[in-house]
C-alpha cells in the first residue's frame, strides 16, 4: 500500500451528476474498507446477531466490533463468546477473513468466480492493496493467496480441533478449531473464551499451532510464496530475507524480555512452573507484534513489559501480510539508515545490496505519519477517558498496530473513546502513509526549483 512509484496520479473515474470525480487509489481503498465496516456494523445491530433478546449491539459498539474485525485487530468492547450468537460469530469470522485478505482481493475472487474480466483499473488497485512491486501476475497472486489461506487455516483447524476434543465435545472442538484458526492466521486475536487462551498457557500444541498460524500470516504472502519457490535463504529476494531475519530477531528478543521482566510477577507468570513460564513468555513475546491473543493477564503485567510491548506493536508485522504497524522492513531500513549516517557512509547496504535514499525517505515518512496519528488519537483520548496514560497509550498503539491486546481497558472506553480507537484501527489497517495519501492527495509536479540552503539540526 505504500508503493505508488510514479502512479500517484493514476485515478479511477466515477460518474456523478454528469461530472468526473478523480479518486486516488488510496482513497478507493479507504472507501472500500469503510463500506465493509458499515455493512458489518449493520449486521451486528440485527437482533439475530446477539443473545440479548429483541436487539443487537448499539451502533457505537457494533461499529467498534466491525472495525476491529475488518481491520483484523481483535479489540472488543463485548465478550465474543457470550455476546454473539452463531450468526454473529460467523459474521465476525467473515469480516476477519475479508479484512485479512483485503477487500480488493475478495473482490477479485468474486470476479474470478463469476468469470468476469479483470481490467487495468482493478489490477492497479489490487497492486496497491497487496503492496507488491509489479503489476504483472497480481491476479495469479490472488489465486495463490486464496489457496495458501485455505490450506494453512485447514491445517490449523484440524490440529486445534483434535487437541481441544480432549477438553470439550467434538462438535464444539471442531468449531473452536475453525474459529481460532481463521482468527490466528489473519492476526485478529478474537477468542471464544472470556480469558482468551489463558486456559492453555502451558499447552505445547495450542502455543505452537496458534503462533505458527499468526507468524505465517504475519510474514506476508509474498514471502510465503518466495519461500515455497526458492526453498533456500540465500536465493530469497532481499525483501524476504529482511522480513524473515527481523521477524526471527524480534521474536527472540520479545520472548527473552517478557521472561526477564515478568519472571517474578505473581499476577502473570510468577506462580507458573519454569516450563509454563517459557511457554507464556514465548507466546506473549511473539504475539505482541501481530495478533491480540493472550495466555496471561495483560493488565497485570509490569510497566516495563507494557512499554516494551508498545514498541513491538508499533513495529508490527511484514508488508503485504494480515498484520499492522509500520512493518518490520520499514523498521530495519530506518535502523540501517541511522547506522549509515552515524558511520559517515553515503550508502545504505544490507546483504551486499544497496537501498535507495528514496526508499529510506518513504520509510521515514511512514514512521512519522504513524507517530503523528498515534499522538493525535492519544491526545484526544486524554480528554475523553479517565485512565492512566500508560493504558491510554497502550490501547492506542495496540489499535494502530492492529494487534488487539488491551490492559483490560477496552470495555471501559467511553462512546467517543470507542470511536477514536475505531479510527485508529482503521488507520492502522490501511497504513499511515496510505491514509495520508487519501487525506492529502494534492501532489503537483514542481515547476520551480529553489536555491538550496542549510538548516542547523541535531
Amino acid at each position: 500500500m505504500y508503493w505508488y512509484r510514479g502512479r500517484v496520479h493514476i485515478v479511477k473515474l466515477i460518474r456523478r451528476k454528469g461530472n468526473l470525480v478523480r479518486l486516488h487509489p488510496a482513497q478507493i481503498l479507504v472507501i472500500g474498507f469503510g463500506c465493509l465496516i458499515l455493512l458489518g456494523t449493520l449486521l451486528f445491530m440485527l437482533p439475530i446477531a446477539t443473545y440479548e433478546e429483541g436487539r443487537g449491539l448499539s451502533f457505537i459498539d457494533a461499529l467498534f466490533e466491525a472495525t476491529s474485525a475488518v481491520c483484523v485487530t481483535g479489540l472488543a468492547v463485548v465478550d465474543t463468546g457470550t455476546t454473539f450468537t452463531l450468526f454473529g460469530e460467523i459474521v465476525l469470522l467473515c469480516l476477519v477473513q475479508i479484512g485479512g485478505w483485503g477487500f480488493m482481493t475478495t473482490g477479485i475472487l468474486l470476479f474470478i468466480i463469476l468469470g468476469k474480466k479483470i481490467g487495468l483499473k482493478e489490477r492497479l488497485l489490487l497492486q496497491d492493496s497487496l503492496n507488491v512491486f509489479s503489476l504483472s501476475g497480481v491476479v495469479n497472486l490472488v489465486k495463490r493467496i486464496i489457496i495458501i489461506t485455505f490450506i494453512v487455516e485447514l491445517i490449523g483447524a484440524i490440529t486445534l480441533a483434535i487437541r481441544w476434543s480432549f477438553d470439550m465435545p467434538l462438535r464444539k472442538a471442531i468449531y473452536y478449531g475453525i474459529f481460532h484458526s481463521i482468527s490466528a492466521f489473519n492476526n485478529a486475536g478474537f477468542g471464544l473464551e472470556s480469558d482468551n487462551l489463558s486456559k492453555w498457557v502451558g499447552d505445547p500444541t495450542v502455543n505452537i499451532m496458534i503462533t505458527l498460524l499468526f507468524i505465517t500470516g504475519g510474514i506476508g504472502f509474498t514471502v510465503i510464496l518466495d519461500l515455497f519457490h526458492k526453498r533456500s535463504f540465500r536465493k530469497l529476494s532481499l525483501h524476504s530475507k529482511v522480513a524473515l531475519l527481523m521477524t526471527l530477531l524480534l521474536n527472540i528478543v520479545g520472548t527473552f524480555i517478557i521472561l526477564l521482566s515478568e519472571y517474578n510477577n505473581s499476577g502473570t507468570i510468577g506462580k507458573l512452573s519454569f516450563d509454563d513460564k517459557l511457554w507464556a513468555s514465548y507466546f506473549q513475546g511473539v504475539v505482541t507484534r501481530t495478533a491480540g491473543f493472550n495466555t496471561i493477564d495483560i493488565g497485570a503485567m509490569n510497566l516495563s513489559s507494557l512499554v516494551f510491548m508498545m514498541a513491538l506493536m508499533f513495529i508490527g508485522a511484514s508488508p503485504g501480510s494480515t498484520g499492522g504497524g509500520i512493518k518490520v522492513t520499514t523498521f530495519a531500513i530506518i535502523i540501517l539508515a541511522f547506522w549509515a549516517v552515524v558511520t559517515n557512509r553515503d550508502e545504505v547496504n544490507i546483504f551486499k545490496r544497496r537501498l535507495s535514499w528514496e526508499l529510506v525517505n518513504k520509510s521515514l515518512s511512514i514512521v512519522v505519519a504513524g507517530m503523528f496519528f498515534i499522538f493525535l488519537i492519544f491526545f484526544l483520548l486524554t480528554f475523553t477517558e479517565k485512565a492512566d496514560m500508560s493504558k491510554l497509550l497502550f490501547e492506542t498503539i495496540s489499535a494502530f498496530g492492529t494487534v488487539g491486546l488491551s490492559a483490560n481497558f477496552t470495555p471501559d472506553l467511553s462512546p467517543f473513546g470507542r470511536v477514536l480507537i475505531s479510527i485508529m484501527m482503521f488507520i492502522g489497517r490501511l497504513g499511515p502513509l496510505t491514509m495520508a495519501f487519501a487525506l492529502l492527495n494534492t501532489r503537483k509536479d514542481a515547476k520551480v526549483r529553489y536555491a538550496e540552503e542549510k538548516i542547523l539540526i541535531g
